[in-house]
């Protein structure tokens, strides 16, 4: 029998070709081609009063150069606003080249065109811009104030103001016999890919087609944005996303400007064109994340058990918001985690401030909701002087509480509908991973050495595999192999792995006679993207449909073959086969027999020529079949699946130093079935990795006219291997989803959601003095203790 591969911990098939450095990126392609540059703000807020490129007209080398003045058509509108959403009143995006004004420094000003870099960069510096500065909004607190506007003519930096509530929030926390106040801060942030954002073009004018390859989560978006802004018919537009060294969110926006000034200037200039991104750009002028304020206030009774909890937060978007309100729409419904408060109200306010655009990042809001609900545990812990695991498990939603409607609409338009988990279960996991019960015997043994230490607990839900939907197709070859195409792109996922399992399983064919095809809109032109934890959902489940309606024509046409009934086939390694028998066709030689010839090609095509198959009393291909054996469907799920876990983490406090130490790290995690054990570990791993950088190290330091002034890796601080848990703990609980075939949730998300939360609460735990700020450093906690000194040396009384 074929090896059951769902489930299994097989090896990653791309790992070897990528680890031997035959991995093929944007760059990689067209090394022929022209070299673009990007003429950038050095302002955040500045009137453009004149550009003048004389200089640069006569540099040789130089094949174009345009300003906003050398647009036209759909490209001299403002770029698209993806996601729109009824409370995003105040909308705004940029120019692909900055129109009259520029909201943050790295935007876009001038393009040039030269046969390399260097002579592109060259004219760059020879554009004279004059500008008139502006004053900036930087922060959270200035866009609040509204002293000063990003934009003209949106009142108070206020692009939306959301409400959504289920209850009487504000009567429950009035009549509750606890009521506490909280104000907590996540700092903006930003994820580095290994690989920064790239785009090349070719056209071909004698077919009036372009080509386009891009380092994007999207390879359908960007072909849909091209289309529409350079004026081409959508089928006379190819976008392939080659291999890309890492996403994590910032490459699911689109068009950037430079995704449509390169096939522009190929279409124009009629040569293959090319823009990689350096480092500094990628700081300045793609995205970032995180930033909020929340004041929160809750109600609980006797056991801890919240009945009323009230929320209102403040999201600094960036200079625009060409990704609509997804993040604070996160933030704002998944901050209940698996708890079901007796009401919830929640209002955000998302704000401009002349900065860079901000856009999902890995785990897209839920960081920052977390911290702040697993904050708001451990204080109601703390002031009842209850274990705080106990007050978490007072609060969950139980297992037969399942599907758990919230009462509110998540970041899909649909409602906030739990699907499957069980949450019990999963603390009873994590609590033994770390020996909760008995950390105070260790803390006590810790302290006799001198050392301090603490831990720290926090659970989360996150929504995954979000619709609209996605396609696949897959194809028996004639020699047995199978070639699938789903539309969404990789980013180091795993994909080609993890979809093969699935084929094997369901075609009963070999893992080795898959091949997947993932980013190519000429194999799959409709797809939505790969984001919010959603591939192995949603391509997944339409992978398992596609070789389904395979299966179901390989066994309709090796029964006729075999002249044996359907029911009584198997197909295993390949072979089609009469259970019980030595009858049997290999799977090749059905494809041969699913496409009635005319001619002859091999051997093996002689058996579907016209003398040799078919009834002549019936047409060769029936009314509602066609030739091949393919399968072709597409999943679209009625709503999002949840998936959760839960973080421990033991940390030492360096007495004199107030370093922060990683002792111990521990994850329990419920993405439904497994497709492979190993890749979601590694998922996990490489979330914790960031966790640990987004509550530790990682920030981004504006000053206050807006000049980032860690724009390099030799200032913005990142965990190195030494400062990531060299081993993490997990344990897997499989709750199923009812929602899709396979039963499974996303999880490419899940290491990075509580990190924050995890290591306030140790830290906090260690030190008794409160943190309500992430990241925090060890200066900053030295601070802390210096300013709590008294208070606690009080309480140590």
């Amino acid at each position: 029998m074929t090896t059951k591969m769902m489930g299994a911990k097989v090896q990653r098939v791309e790992d070897d070709r990528l680890v031997r450095g035959t991995g093929r990126y944007v760059d990689d392609v067209a090394p022929d081609a022209l070299h673009t540059a990007v003429l950038r703000s050095p302002h955040a807020h500045a009137r453009i009063l004149s550009i003048d490129v004389d200089a640069v007209l006569d540099l040789e080398g130089v094949h174009a150069v345009w300003t906003y003045d050398d647009l036209d058509g759909a490209m001299a509108e403002p770029l698209p606003l993806l996601i729109p959403h009824p409370t995003l009143t105040h909308g705004r995006t940029q120019y692909a080249l900055a129109r009259d004004e520029v909201n943050y420094v790295g935007e876009a000003v001038a393009f040039v065109v030269a046969e390399d870099r260097y002579v592109a960069e060259d004219a760059l510096a020879r554009i004279v811009v004059e500008y008139e500065p502006l004053p900036a909004v930087v922060g959270i607190e200035a866009a609040r104030a509204g002293d000063l506007l990003v934009h003209d003519d949106v009142p108070g930096n206020v692009a939306a103001r959301m409400e959504q509530a289920n209850g009487d929030a504000r009567a429950a926390i009035a009549a509750a016999p606890h009521r506490l106040e909280l104000d907590l801060q996540i700092e903006r942030s930003a994820c580095m890919p290994m690989e920064g954002r790239g785009v090349v073009a070719r056209w071909d004018p004698d077919q009036g087609r372009l080509q386009v390859w891009s380092s994007t989560q999207t390879s359908t978006g960007v072909r849909a944005a091209v289309a529409a802004k350079l004026g081409l018919d959508l089928g006379r537009v190819d976008v392939i996303t080659p291999d890309v060294g890492g996403g994590f969110g910032v490459k699911i926006n689109h068009p950037w400007p430079e995704e449509l000034l390169v096939p522009l200037a190929a279409q124009r200039l009629g040569r293959a064109v090319k823009f990689t991104e350096d480092r500094r750009e990628h700081f300045i002028s793609s995205a970032h994340e995180r930033a909020q304020l929340h004041h929160v206030e809750v109600g609980f009774d006797d056991d801890g058990r919240v009945l009323g909890l009230d929320v209102r937060f403040w999201h600094d978007h960036g200079a625009y918001t060409p990704y609509g309100l997804i993040v604070p729409i996160i933030t704002s419904t998944q901050l209940l985690g698996p708890y079901k408060p007796g009401a919830y109200h929640v209002q955000f306010d998302s704000l401009y401030t002349n900065t860079v655009i901000v856009t999902p990042y890995r785990g897209a809001g839920r960081p920052q909701g977390c911290f702040v609900m697993e904050r708001t545990m451990d204080a109601i812990a703390a002031e009842l002087g209850k274990d705080r695991a106990d007050v978490r498990a007072v609060n969950f939603i139980q297992p037969d509480e399942f599907p758990y409607e919230h009462g509110l609409i998540f970041q899909d338009g649909r409602d906030l509908t739990y699907d499957s988990g069980d949450y019990p279960a999963m603390l009873e996991k994590i609590k033994e991973l770390v020996d909760w019960d008995h950390f105070e015997d260790f803390r006590e043994a810790r302290a006799a050495e001198g050392k301090r230490v603490g831990i720290g607990l926090a659970c989360y839900v996150e929504g995954t595999g979000v619709g609209p939907y996605e396609g696949a197709h897959v194809h028996i070859e004639t020699s047995g192999k199978v070639k699938v195409a789903t539309g969404l792109t990789s980013q180091g996922q795993g994909h080609q792995t993890a979809f093969a399992q699935i084929v094997a399983d369901e075609l009963g064919v070999r893992f080795e006679d898959v091949e997947i095809t993932t980013g190519d809109t000429r194999r799959m032109p409709y797809a939505v993207g790969t984001f919010a934890s959603r591939a192995a959902v949603m391509s997944g489940s339409a992978i398992h449909l596609a070789a389904k309606r395979a299966k179901e024509k390989a066994l309709r046409i090796a029964a006729d073959a075999l002249e044996a009934d359907v029911d009584d086939l198997e197909i295993v390694d390949g072979v089609v086969s009469v259970k019980g028998t030595d009858s049997s066709i290999p799977l090749g030689t059905v494809a041969v027999l699913s496409n009635p010839l005319r001619y002859a090609f091999d051997e093996a095509s002689k058996a579907a020529t016209q003398f040799s198959v078919g009834d002549p009393g019936k047409p060769p291909v029936a009314e509602d079949d066609e030739p091949g054996l393919e399968g072709k469907d597409f999943y679209s799920p009625p709503r999002s699946t949840f998936a959760s876990g839960m973080h421990a983490v033991i940390v030492e406090t360096d007495v004199e130093t107030a370093e922060i130490r990683i002792l111990q790290y521990a994850v329990v995690h419920d993405c439904g079935h497994l497709i492979n054990p190993m890749i979601v570990e590694g998922q996990i791993h490489g979330g914790v990795a960031q966790g640990v950088g987004g509550a530790l190290y990682e920030r981004m330091a504006y000053d206050e006219s807006g000049q980032l002034l860690n724009a390099s890796f030799m200032d913005f601080l990142m965990p190195y291997v030494t400062e990531v848990p060299t081993s993490i703990e997990i344990d897997h609980l499989e709750t199923p989803s009812p929602l899709n075939p396979l039963g499974i949730k996303g999880a490419g998300e899940a290491g990075v959601i509580p990190g924050s939360a995890a290591f306030a609460a140790a830290i906090e735990d260690a030190e008794r003095l409160p943190i309500t700020a992430m990241p925090i450093s060890p200066s900053e906690l030295f601070a802390l203790r210096a300013a709590h000194a008294p208070h606690v040396a009080q309480e140590s009384k």
